[in-house]
């Protein structure tokens, strides 16, 4: 059964040996930073700081920090599992007579429980703060690296609606403090939250009423949940569906007190507030994934209008920075679980890696099973043209035999089948908002290296010669002869 909230979460974290207990005081200012740091980094456990500095609020960070840790939070004992259940998804077509239709019935239940549910109250309204009754600053969030601009929250669920068509959206933008009541609200450009932002600034020139944009932050929740909101779905597919479908049971939601939208029931902190359109101010520098500095920029700002949370509630946090951090093995389980959309649209795919050192969008390794001269840029541009998959920096495309999960064996495969004038070939386009090394913001280069093996139908006529591989058989009687060495 999934988990009811991130309470459940963390006993089954501890339960598994995921868990260390922080007992004694920690500073949110730069030293829980670096507890985390050095716990991912060394292969060690999720934190739970039970007396933050200037809190009585307990810390949760690098809840979903390792593969194991993903597992736990999915309820599977791999990822791939998920992935599977895509599939079988993909795969449904109309049942033939009754043994079909009796063999579809589990599938089409499934499919009825990922629907979110709206429920009349819910634990994330245990406490109940209006405006002039709360402060952000009482909150322990973290001030993460030295140059930071200040206190930012890592983990929200950001939900905000279409308003063309009402489909509510949820993602995970920083927010950082600027006072007790109002945050930036970081909207990269090319996120749904931007768009929905967008919109809405051009009814406004239709209707001058329309002032502002009703926004609901949520933090901590049952992990399927929180992770939903990072996932990259296409415009106007709900995320809280998604996580339905993640935890085998509906999310319920419940009405925000300020405004129309819902949050997750299970929460432990919602912030309730608005935009309000055209105001602008400098948020950041910030230590982002990409293990340097974004710059500071204009963003919208958001207003806390009410604060609700549970009883005694746990702030859930995270940090990014020099990878690999808790944020490579989200997007590892993310590569995992959407392969099968991808091979979807691009069949030829068999595998895709994405090395904690490439922060997702700067390397992405593809091993396609090549039939036609040109193939690999046929894959390389109909990545550029994937959604979230726009931002990657650089893609490398090998034959299926090549284990695109072993970096090493792909840099050896690639760097000796590839010669640079012929192979590399660079185009111009959207590039993510973090990426401080291209010539305008949000715009850039982006290369593709084709790295199969030449055909002669791609102008290649000189032998391509073997790998060098030991014969089976010989492997197997040394294989006999090792142990009688005692090796």
């Amino acid at each position: 059964m999934a988990y009811d909230d991130l309470r459940e979460f963390i006993r089954a974290l501890e339960k598994h040996g995921e868990l260390k207990r922080i007992p004694f005081e920690v500073d949110p200012v730069l030293e829980i930073t670096e507890f985390a740091d050095r716990s991912v980094k060394s292969g060690g456990p999720a934190l739970l700081f039970e007396k933050p500095k200037g809190s009585d609020i307990p810390v949760l960070i690098n809840a979903f920090a390792s593969m194991r840790r993903m597992e736990i939070a999915l309820e599977v004992s791999s990822v791939e599992e998920i992935a599977g259940r895509i599939s079988e998804l993909l795969a449904m077509q109309k049942p033939e007579g009754l043994l079909g239709k009796l063999k579809m019935l589990p599938k089409l239940a499934d499919l009825a429980s990922v629907f979110p549910k709206t429920v009349s109250s819910g634990p994330c309204k245990d406490v109940i703060r209006p405006q002039g009754k709360f402060d952000l600053n009482y909150l322990p969030i973290l001030h993460c690296w030295p140059q930071d601009a200040g206190r930012f929250i890592t983990l929200p669920m950001v939900f905000s609606r279409n308003p063309d068509t009402g489909k509510r959206n949820c993602g995970c933008y920083r927010l950082q403090v600027f006072d007790g009541k109002t945050t930036g609200m970081h909207w990269q450009t090319h996120k749904q939250g931007a768009e929905h932002y967008r919109r809405l600034q051009a009814k406004q020139g239709v209707k001058s009423n329309v002032t502002r944009m009703d926004i609901a932050v949520a933090i901590g929740s049952d992990p399927a949940t929180m992770y939903s909101a990072i996932l990259p779905l296409p415009p106007d597919l709900d995320e809280m569906m998604i996580a339905g479908f993640l935890r085998g049971k509906p999310v319920e939601m419940v009405k925000c007190e300020t405004n129309d939208l819902e949050v997750p029931a299970n929460s432990e902190i919602v912030l309730e507030g608005y935009v309000e359109l055209g105001e602008l101010r400098r948020e950041g520098p910030f230590g982002d994934h990409t293990g340097f500095y974004s710059l500071d920029d204009e963003y919208p700002v958001f207003h806390v209008t009410c604060v609700t949370h549970r009883k005694n509630p746990i702030y859930a946090t995270t940090i990014v920075g020099p990878p690999p951090m808790e944020d490579f093995y989200m997007g590892k389980a993310i590569e995992r679980i959407f392969l099968p959309l991808m091979r979807l649209q691009l069949p030829e795919i068999r595998d895709i890696s994405m090395p904690a050192e490439g922060i997702f969008h700067n390397l992405i390794l593809v091993a396609i099973r090549k039939s036609y001269p040109g193939h690999a840029r046929k894959v390389m541009h109909a990545i550029w043209g994937l959604g979230q998959a726009m931002f990657s920096k650089c893609i490398v495309v090998v034959d299926e035999d090549v284990d695109v999960q072993n970096s090493s064996e792909v840099a050896w495969k690639a760097l000796n089948n590839i010669d640079p004038e012929r192979d590399i070939q660079f185009v111009l386009g959207p590039v993510d908002s973090l990426d401080h090394s291209s010539r305008l913001p949000n715009y850039g280069s982006k290369m593709g290296v084709d790295a199969t093996k030449k055909w002669p139908e791609e102008g290649f006529t000189r032998p391509w010669p073997d790998v060098i591989r030991m014969p089976d058989d010989v492997r197997a009687r040394v294989d006999a002869l090792w142990k009688k060495a005692g090796l």
